[in-house]
């Protein structure tokens, strides 16, 4: 602290004119209002990335996403999109101004609540400027109008993503950054939203994306498909599929509406999709809990030269027709990744961990190899996807470009093993659904998981953790 400074005495001197009483109080009241107004606080910009240090710069802070509202109009031919985003969402901060995650299409309008919104791009982040501050704790819409070609990225493992056209359409994938090529948003999975999204297609096309389909409508050549989300969704698995399909709906047995489009290049595979997803959804909710969402299905596409299939919500993508453990994978996402998000990417692998268990468990109970013969096949290095498992801790990815590595997917894999055997069957199923209910539609990360086994358990499990998802080094098999 600074010494106080001694100020000298200055000598008393009357005015030349007393000023009335009243005059002098409101010249105090008006020079108080002033003080208070010019120190009232004006807001501040949202952040522009959530401290994610794997991806540093996605999503975005100073606001809380409920809802999006998509309209979508495409053109196959010169692979054209029109949109407008609404983005409902809440000021956790007095906002002067926000970012969204955007990349490539051409901004034509932006508002917030109806008000214009100055406009400013850098990278793929697209801000608006409000006329007036968003208070703290204020629900506000901002609206953008968009159109252009898409991009298409080469996400940090490698793989594409974004708007990626096929041979009679396109497919829309998100993982982990490509959502924002088709619209704008907090493109953080922390982030998660209810969505309506309609698409408006060639008469001849169909238009697939998640959750229910509420309503086709045909306007001379053109067709719009309105679909609707009640539950949240993390935008990495929102997605918007065109093309030709055969299209089939059902139900599971317990009642569950199931939409399966399938291009028609694609219909010999080696499984009847249709059939299985309905067969896949009713096995995994007795062993998971309750099927998280309001719908369910898959899309086959003819993408083979993709490499991947991705957890669309509700909706798995598959690039060309699945075999029987790709559809369990996909369809266990649903649960995990889906319904319960990582809070961040460094925890992954409690997605894909659990999906490549299911398949695991699948097998033990359709007659084909134990989990525990599994597990010894990726351990021994004899099984074809135990290939780089020790190359990293699975709750440790060393950067974004081993985010999808297959540590994250087979010692994930064999880390709940570990537990199942530690803890039991019946303690371990217990703690899975645990898992699921208590975190459903919400977002969650390993400490959470650490935490619920050993509450469940009763057991300190401080040493399996350490073992099998954060050392460096390869386990003993015991």
């Amino acid at each position: 602290m600074n010494p106080p400074v001694t100020v000298p005495a200055r000598p008393r001197q009357e005015p030349a004119i007393r000023p009335r009483r009243s005059v002098l109080l409101l010249a105090l009241l008006l020079t108080a209002t002033a003080a208070c107004t010019s120190s009232s606080p004006r807001g501040s910009a949202g952040a522009t990335g959530v401290d994610d240090h794997l991806f540093p710069s996605l999503g975005n802070g100073g606001y809380d996403v409920s809802h999006y509202t998509l309209t979508l109009d495409y053109t196959p031919e010169g692979n054209r999109l029109k949109g407008t985003a609404v983005v409902t969402a809440r000021a956790t901060q007095d906002l002067s101004r926000l970012s969204l995650d955007f990349a490539g299409l051409h901004v034509r309008h932006a508002d917030i609540d109806g008000s214009a919104a100055r406009v400013g791009r850098k990278k793929n982040k697209l801000t608006l400027t409000p006329a007036e501050t968003v208070a703290r704790g204020e629900t506000f819409r901002a609206t953008v109008r968009y159109d252009g070609v898409p991009e298409v990225f080469t996400a940090a493992d490698g793989g594409e993503e974004g708007w990626i056209e096929t041979d009679d359409g396109v497919a829309a994938l998100g993982e982990p950054t490509g959502s924002m090529t088709w619209f704008p948003g907090n493109h953080h999975p922390s982030d998660k939203a209810t969505y309506d999204i309609d698409v408006t297609v060639p008469s001849d096309y169909t238009a697939v994306s998640n959750g229910t389909l509420r309503e086709t409508r045909k306007r001379g050549r053109r067709t719009t498909f309105r679909w609707h989300n009640a539950e949240p969704m993390a935008s990495y698995v929102a997605t918007v599929v065109t093309g030709v399909f055969d299209v089939t709906t059902g139900r599971t047995d317990g009642g569950l509406p199931v939409y399966t489009a399938v291009d028609p290049d694609e219909a010999d595979g080696p499984v009847d999709v249709a059939e299985l997803v309905p067969e896949v959804v009713d096995w995994a909710g007795k062993r998971f809990g309750r099927y998280p969402f309001s719908s369910a299905g898959a899309v086959v596409d003819h993408l083979p030269d993709l490499g991947y299939a991705l957890e669309t919500q509700t909706k798995p993508y598959f690039e060309e027709a699945p075999d029987t453990r790709l559809v369990v994978h996909e369809l266990a996402h649903q649960w995990f990744g889906n319904s319960v998000t990582p809070r961040a990417w460094q925890d992954m692998w409690l997605n894909e961990g659990f999906a490549t268990y299911a398949e695991w468990l699948w097998d033990e109970e359709h007659g084909h190899r134990s989990a525990q013969r599994t597990f010894e096949a990726f351990y021994d290095g004899t099984h074809p996807e135990s290939e780089g498992i020790w190359d990293f801790p699975p709750a440790d990815p060393p950067d974004a470009t081993r985010v999808s590595d297959s540590p994250v997917y087979g010692r994930g894999a064999m880390t709940l093993h570990r537990l199942r055997r530690t803890v039991g069957d019946r303690t371990f199923f217990a703690i899975v659904r645990a898992w699921t209910s208590e975190h459903r539609h919400g977002n969650a990360d390993t400490e959470q998981f650490i935490a619920l086994c050993e509450k469940t358990s009763k057991k300190d499990l401080s040493d399996l953790f350490q073992t099998w998802l954060f050392s460096p080094d390869k386990p003993d098999a015991d």
